[in-house]
């Protein structure tokens, strides 16, 4: 059940993450939430963000800006690795709070809490008028890089911050695109790299066909998203998924789900 769910997810988000501004793992990380702990869920939805990202990188990854890469890819993939250390150091911590609820006692872990406090700081930057807007000059690339690469690597989730530093950096559309695309897959090479030190033995290669799965539908989706790039915002989606992820978030966090 759990590879058509979250198939069919992939292949959908791939197609908006083209011209939305969610990131495939924005969304695909919750839903990997629903089926297995939350320190493996990022570290799955990494591989297919970052094979997704080299189908893009094949699509449009020549318009990259060489600059940009340089100023903000650089910060981002050395923050990352802080973001992916702490991730893999606080994924076996205890449980931060329980509570009780009816003859239930509910626990909640210190990184579900974490990420779903995250998850809902991103998903707000779609609701809220002002975040939408926020943009930084283009001498803030490395602040930029290292804050969407430090979250990057302990969430997953970095589109957000990237797009809202890059934006205004004087790139083309399709450069902004293609610096994206480069600069996120090298933050997920390098996430997967530390993820792998600690993971490998918690179930990555144990769901390896779920993983293909979703990489190849991810994938597809990509490639009908490119063929539909248009001047296209679909704001009306995009505030509907953030509630959605903003509610999904509360679930994690309080741990009812």
């Amino acid at each position: 059940m759990e590879i058509i769910v979250i198939s069919i997810v992939a292949f959908l988000v791939a197609i908006l993450t083209f011209f939305s501004g969610f990131g495939l793992g924005t969304i695909l990380t919750p839903v990997f939430m629903f089926f297995f702990p939350v320190e493996l869920s990022i570290a799955l939805t990494g591989v297919v963000h970052f094979f997704n990202n080299i189908f893009k990188i094949i699509l449009v990854g020549r318009n990259a800006n060489r600059e940009a890469l340089l100023k903000f890819g650089l910060p981002a993939v050395i923050a990352a690795m802080v973001g992916s250390i702490i991730l893999i150091n606080i994924a076996d911590a205890p449980a931060l709070f329980t509570y009780s609820l009816g003859e239930s006692l509910i626990e909640v872990s210190t990184v579900k809490f974490i990420i779903s406090i995250l998850l809902i700081i991103f998903a707000s930057m779609d609701l809220i008028p002002f975040f939408r807007e926020l943009t930084f000059d283009k001498n803030k690339l490395p602040i930029g890089g290292i804050l969407s690469g430090f979250f990057g690597g302990l969430s997953g989730n970095q589109g957000a911050l990237r797009s809202a530093f890059l934006i205004k950096s004087g790139l083309s559309k399709e450069a902004f695109i293609g610096t994206a695309v480069v600069v996120s897959t090298f933050v997920d090479f390098t996430r997967l790299s530390i993820y792998a030190t600690r993971f490998s033995q918690a179930g990555l290669i144990d769901n390896l066909n779920l993983v293909i799965c979703a990489t190849l539908a991810g994938i597809t989706g990509s490639f009908f998203g490119n063929r539909l790039l248009k001047k296209v915002t679909l704001k009306r989606l995009q505030t509907i998924v953030a509630i959605m992820l903003i509610l999904v978030a509360l679930g994690f966090g309080s741990g009812l789900i």
